[in-house]
């Protein structure tokens, strides 16, 4: 049974691909239509996913952790110790009061203004860097640290942070409203390819009405020719973020030559053109059963 059933839709396969090679122009056509569709927020995501990477690379937030100024050594080195056991935590560095206090007037602009102090105000710090630039993260971190009894204050930098992750943000959101739109005219032009494929083949139908098909057959041709237009539509996508992202990497390394630096834009991963190719195989199939829901229960053998 499972041999027959298997049977059935792999010759119905190989008929629609033969009849998908039939029409090579009009098939091109569409194919190209849905690529380019599909390739703008495909690109634009591999952008912001490189942006981002080139920010955690290049500007590792650091955050500053005071002490009690009433702090021992064994608290130091129990501090020290929690710390190390943060996966985020990348580097850390022990600041003494006095070595702050030497920086400190070194910077100011006021060297005696310490004189008249009885004791260093300054506490004991560490000073951590991070490998975590996602804000949402980076407060629970701190909050975390907060709740330490040896720990009087944690700092951080958020500015820059907020301002990335908010331009982060718009990305995502422009990826999204592009995705919805591309997808909508994806599913727009296989509803209308399909409309006319049953228009054309309208006598066909009656006849396997006539004679017993199911709607379920009838209706399978229609669905796998979505599914492979859809599928060859991602492949195209796929393929011409490949190529955008060659040419960009052609371009920035003449430019960064010029600054002795090196950088290479990422294309898109194996995991996420699969994706790709699965999200667009799933519009094509989605606009060929509308079109088809929507248009063939309308003819019956007279």
């Amino acid at each position: 049974m499972i041999r027959v059933w298997l049977a059935q839709h792999w010759f119905i396969f190989v008929a629609t691909f033969k009849r998908l090679l039939a029409t090579p122009i009009t098939s091109l056509l569409s194919v190209i239509i849905m690529g380019i569709a599909l390739s703008v927020p495909v690109s634009i995501y591999v952008l912001v996913e490189n942006l981002q990477a080139i920010a955690n690379e290049r500007n590792s937030p650091q955050m500053s952790i005071f002490l009690r100024n009433d702090a021992k050594q064994d608290d130091i080195d129990r501090i020290r110790q929690d710390l190390e056991q943060y996966p985020q935590i990348i580097g850390l560095e022990f600041v003494t009061k006095d070595v702050a206090l030497q920086q400190l007037l070194e910077k100011s602009e006021l060297p005696n203004i310490t004189i008249n102090l009885p004791r260093n105000p300054l506490p004991d710090a560490f000073v951590i860097t991070l490998n975590e630039n996602t804000l949402e993260n980076l407060k629970q971190l701190q909050e975390d640290l907060k709740g330490k009894p040896e720990i009087k204050h944690v700092q951080f930098d958020s500015a820059w942070i907020e301002r990335f992750s908010a331009l982060l943000k718009l990305g995502h959101s422009i990826i999204l409203m592009i995705t919805m739109i591309s997808s909508i005219a994806i599913i727009a032009v296989m509803f209308n390819t399909i409309r006319l494929q049953i228009a054309t083949k309208h006598d066909e139908i009656e006849i396997s009405k006539l004679i017993g098909a199911t709607d379920s057959f009838i209706r399978r041709p229609f669905l796998y020719f979505g599914a492979l237009q859809g599928l060859a539509g991602g492949a195209i996508a796929w393929l011409i973020v490949l190529l955008l992202i060659h040419l960009i990497n052609e371009q920035l390394i003449l430019f960064l030559r010029f600054y002795e630096m090196e950088f290479v834009l990422e294309s898109l991963s194996t995991e996420n053109g699969l994706s790709l190719l699965f999200f667009s195989t799933w519009l094509g199939w989605l606009g060929a059963r509308l079109s088809v829901s929507n248009h063939l229960w309308r003819i019956e053998p007279q």
